[in-house]
């Protein structure tokens, strides 16, 4: 059986400009990295903006489990699927994180006969947009330590007498803005800095500090969420990076440094066009986590593939419970734009695992048990698909279930499933998808689903209106979105939410970091919990991303490496090829 990256280099690719031309972009409106990737300028929305958009197509899923749901496989699959029945289509997604690949969940560019291709150029580095991302950051974070240091080393007037410049009086104590990297290290989530030789000063003054991964930067969510250059740039001097001795907001704008911050990213607004293997064509923009952001691909790439195709499919990360919610109630407040359909891929094994009567473990071997029929685990597993079907009508939006198909899954089980989610009273229709091995021919009548949804007339209703003050927005999340009982604030995260409202700040959306493996704030309560207290033990302020940033239970901004993580797959051969990527 072939590997991925082997179905990948066996595929036939056309050169990227011929699949810009065929997409309806002009040769003067792309930037070929490669024969195989180019950047889309943004000059093309302005050309397109009298066209008809087409219809968003959003791919959610189950409660995630370490065995994978092949959300992805989905996303490409139906798109080349859509490609199969003579429809126009693109597909979004998001820009794989270094992190992941490297860690336990590997590639993201789908898998089998459904990814985009090159798959190992998507898995590392693309265009280097999350490096843009990392270094503006990291310059933000370099001139606030910068500030701390000029300011204080001969006092406040010296220093506005020295530079012209206004002391901003940055409190040391009360600094927002944590550095990033895209890699999975724990050992960086608490560090000191500004470090010295007895006696001396020169390296700035010693304070704790920590990382975050790069996709849980700000500046990553407000890629995503941007409209254009100039919204960037405005989000950008919007971002609240400390408060000063008065307790008082200091914004990038105020340290002059948002302008930089811009300079940096300003190639990274482009969204990266490539390839399925199919040839459908695929943007790739941006890269926020679902379970400590917002988790969407970005506005830009949605706007710029609704006017150019029929049908856009795009996905929010992990269940609905964390990128479809986020999408309903953040992204698509900014875009004006709501989904059309959902999909939701759901597999055998996966809900299997939700039942809560297997331990699965990442990077643990599977029990030969889960592939057998098992109706009792499906049943109870059930629960969780049921959860997330009523989650996805509740807002309005038109329903259909994508059973994942895996070599080992049986066929009265499947068929099983079917007539399980046909029985529901909830309007959801189903169809099994063969993308992973079949490409765009296993998707056929996924797609054919999909179409019919398309047409389903909208009912859309987010959880909350950005009027509503900011408790019953984290309460609408919690108690309307997840079926919690109530949310606990920790002191500390009701006096930072006090310090919000007193600053102005409480017309921002909510975005909700939790466990992505429940959909409580528990990751080891499987299936479809109610009743559970939803514990907040700490607020972030994103105000260039337009969201308060709430931490849920445990959950963690700077992922670890696992025993046996992913990098030790990697090489090359004996001519110079990547091998060992998944």
């Amino acid at each position: 059986m072939l590997t991925d990256i082997q179905i990948c280099r066996k595929a036939t690719l056309q050169h990227i400009e011929t699949i810009a031309d065929q997409a309806g972009l002009e040769k003067s409106e792309v930037t070929s990295h490669g024969p195989h990737k180019a950047k889309v300028s943004l000059d093309s929305l302005e050309r397109l903006q009298e066209n008809k958009d087409g219809k968003l197509i959003l791919l959610t899923a189950i409660t995630p489990t370490p065995l994978g749901e092949g959300k992805t496989v989905t996303t490409i699959g139906l798109a080349q699927g859509l490609s199969r029945l003579n429809q126009s289509v693109m597909a979004c997604i998001r820009q794989p994180s270094m992190g992941p690949v490297f860690g336990v969940k590997g590639g993201a560019a789908g898998g089998g006969y459904s990814q985009v291709a090159p798959m190992e150029e998507l898995n590392l580095h693309l265009t280097g947009d999350i490096h843009a991302v990392t270094a503006a950051h990291n310059l933000a974070a370099a001139a606030i330590d910068a500030r701390i240091f000029h300011e204080q080393k001969s006092g406040y007037q010296d220093f506005e007498a020295r530079t012209g410049l206004r002391a901003l009086r940055i409190d040391s104590n009360n600094i927002l803005w944590r550095r990033v990297m895209d890699h999975n290290d724990r050992a960086l989530r608490m560090v000191t800095i500004g470090k010295n030789s007895e006696g001396k000063t020169v390296n700035g003054f010693k304070r704790e500090e920590g990382f975050d991964i790069s996709a849980a930067s700000e500046l990553m969510a407000i890629l995503a969420l941007a409209r254009d250059l100039q919204d960037l740039r405005k989000r950008i001097g919007n971002i609240v990076l400390a408060y000063n001795l008065d307790g008082e907001a200091v914004t990038a704008e105020d340290l002059q440094v948002a302008g930089a911050m811009t300079v940096t990213m300003k190639d990274a607004i482009e969204p990266t066009m490539m390839q399925t293997l199919e040839g459908v064509p695929t943007l790739i923009h941006s890269g926020p986590f679902a379970n400590i952001a917002h988790g969407n691909s970005s506005i830009i790439a949605d706007r710029l593939a609704l006017k150019l195709a029929d049908y856009t499919v795009t996905e929010g990360g992990f269940g609905s419970d964390m990128g479809f919610e986020k999408a309903c109630n953040i992204k698509s407040n900014v875009s004006g734009k709501k989904p059309d359909c959902a999909v939701i891929v759901a597999t055998l094994r996966g809900l299997k695992a939700n039942s809560g009567l297997y331990d699965l473990r990442p990077g643990q071997p599977l029990p030969d048990s889960l592939f057998n029929d098992d109706d009792k685990a499906l049943q109870a597993g059930f629960e969780n698909l049921k959860w997330h079907i009523r989650n996805v009508t509740r807002y309005g939006v038109p329903a259909v279930v994508a059973i994942n198909r895996f070599p080992q899954d049986s066929e009265q089980e499947l068929q099983q499933l079917t007539n399980m989610i046909q029985q529901l009273d909830y309007p959801v229709s189903v169809a099994v998808s063969e993308a992973h091995a079949k490409g765009g021919e296993g998707a056929v009548a996924l797609a054919e689903k999909v179409i019919q949804a398309c047409n389903t007339p909208l009912s859309f209703s987010p959880l909350y209106q950005l009027a509503q003050p900011l408790e019953e927005k984290l309460m609408a999340v919690a108690e309307v979105g997840y079926g919690a009982k109530q949310v606990i604030l920790s002191d500390i995260a009701r006096n930072q939410l006090e310090n919000f409202k007193q600053h102005g700040f409480d017309h921002l959306a909510v975005c909700m970091a939790k466990t992505p493996l429940s959909i409580s704030t528990d990751a080891s309560i499987k299936g479809a919990p109610n009743d559970f207290d939803v514990y907040i033990r700490e607020l972030k302020l994103c105000a260039g991303a337009g969201f308060i940033y709430a931490l849920c239970g445990n959950v963690m901004t700077m992922p670890g490496l696992p025993e046996k993580p992913a990098f030790m797959n990697l090489d090359i051969d004996e001519k110079g090829h990547v091998i060992g990527l998944s």
